[in-house]
């Protein structure tokens, strides 16, 4: 178990300061931007080599900020920024190289090429609740792009904000990259300033906000957003499977996961039988008896008073209004603590159906044809994840075509997010946007067309004034008809 130390001081940067950064970036951006393949994958290297430097202080410092459990720690923050880099490190030569196109018949003896600039100089606005993975992954992505960047973490996890502000302040010089600490207060002079491009992670209505400053400036922006992600657990699964990874997943961080099981559809001739399995697996993963799951050194904490307080709310609330409290319930105020829950016959008009939980509580209901859990997911906002539990593979292909949000994984929890072929962002409320792998190169880069002239006598001239010649007129028709 990593040493508990005292949380550091967070003192807001001045705004001077904040000015002179932003006003140093602005000037060194086109340097930057010139930068080779090999200088831009010297500076991910040096950020791979402090991620491993620093692996026992990113561990020593999750726990301080929510208790997350150090192998958390490895599987879901050191890791997956490590395996981002190595794999930007591996095919940024490809990226960044121009991509010829095809030319169409008119414009014979031209060439046209697809350049990939990056967008400047950047803001990252940063969660929480991974606050290396989430706030490095994206750094990567503009880093391997060719931009400068300002990255604000959250003032809710200080002790990691301030360990990434020291990893960063290691790699890259202030007018690249800086790391900017503060509050809400840093944040909003951060989003009055004329950013290229902004990255949000967190809450949808937050992003709101974030979007609405952006476009003050017609910067762009990527929205990593959220919304609640639903499991349907077919007939035909495997309930083993499915309970032990919708239970690790919706546990894992204290259930403060933009991508974990918000609640779960199970067909209803095996929706007993599903929640025994529920049951079973939390007491394997985090020990028999209440006593046992709060000392478990694997769960994490809610992050503060008042997030406790709102996820408590939502438990209260649901079983208020006649929710069954099948598994936990207990929580404990001073420890920040709330047990992992899983909730029957919960009723519609409960807030638990309306709101994120971004907490371990677990409501399950039962549905009778696919059609019914898949019109009741398409009733909602489109969520960033989905997830179902099958072994039938018209259901696994009516799944994916008949619904719309973020990332789909079949028979498994979280798994599209692991993988950095695959592109990760949501869709519509829960988010703008696409970043990991070549995605997150693309997300931070303005794609410009560059189109050449080669022939000394282009075809082009046909179209040339005055109008009305034979010529024009047969290219015209044909063109009409046949382009």
């Amino acid at each position: 178990m990593p040493e508990v130390v005292s949380p550091p001081v967070q003192t807001a940067e001045p705004r001077q300061f904040i000015d002179e950064i932003f006003r140093r970036q602005q000037q060194r951006q086109y340097a930057v931007a010139r930068s080779t393949t090999r200088e831009r994958i010297a500076k991910l290297r040096c950020l791979h080599e402090a991620m491993l430097r620093h692996q026992e202080d990113t561990r020593a410092a999750l726990w301080a900020d929510f208790r997350k459990p150090a192998h958390e720690v490895d599987i879901s923050e050191t890791i997956c920024v490590n395996s981002e880099i190595r794999h930007a490190i591996r095919h940024l030569s490809s990226w960044m190289a121009p991509r010829p196109v095809g030319v169409r018949l008119p414009l014979l003896g031209s060439s046209a090429t697809i350049h990939h600039e990056p967008k400047g100089v950047c803001l990252i606005l940063g969660p929480w609740n991974f606050p290396f993975n989430l706030n490095l992954i994206a750094l990567v992505g503009a880093v391997s792009a060719g931009n400068c960047v300002i990255l604000k973490p959250s003032e809710y996890a200080p002790h990691s904000s301030a360990l990434l502000k020291k990893i960063v302040e290691e790699c890259f010089p202030p007018e690249e990259v800086a790391v900017v600490e503060g509050d809400v207060a840093v944040a909003e002079q951060l989003l009055s300033l004329p950013f290229n491009h902004i990255f949000f992670t967190g809450s949808t209505a937050v992003g709101k906000i974030v979007m609405t400053a952006a476009a003050k400036h017609l910067a762009s922006v990527t929205l990593e957003l959220g919304g609640k992600s639903p499991v349907v657990v077919d007939e035909t699964a495997d309930l083993d499977r499915a309970a032990s990874r919708i239970a690790w997943i919706k546990c894992l961080n204290g259930g403060q996961t933009c991508i974990a099981p918000d609640y779960v559809l199970v067909q209803a001739s095996v929706h007993d039988a599903f929640v025994e399995k529920l049951k079973t697996w939390i007491r394997h993963f985090y020990g028999a008896t209440p006593e046992a799951r709060q000392q478990s050194p694997d769960l994490a904490r809610m992050i503060h008073d008042r997030h406790f307080q709102a996820v408590k709310h939502l438990l209260d609330d649901a079983v208020s209004r006649g929710a069954h409290v099948a598994f936990g319930g207990h929580n404990d105020a001073i420890d920040r603590y709330i047990e992992p829950t899983v909730l029957t016959a919960a009723p519609e008009e409960a807030a638990i159906w309306e709101h994120e939980i971004f907490g371990p509580l677990l409501p399950v209901r039962p549905y009778q044809t696919l059609d019914d859990a898949l019109a009741y997911i398409n009733a909602g906002a489109k969520p960033l994840a989905l997830y179902l539990f099958s072994r039938r593979e018209k259901h696994i292909r009516q799944f994916v075509a008949e619904t719309r949000g973020g990332g789909v994984a079949i028979n498994e929890c979280a798994l599209q997010f692991f993988n950095p072929e695959l592109p990760f962002g949501g869709h519509n409320a829960s988010g703008i946007g696409k970043y990991h792998g070549e995605s997150g190169f693309m997300e931070f880069s303005n794609s410009r067309s560059v189109a050449r002239q080669h022939s000394p006598i282009p075809t082009t001239n046909v179209f040339l004034p005055p109008y009305g010649s034979k010529l024009m007129n047969l290219a015209l028709r044909w063109l009409s008809r046949w382009l």
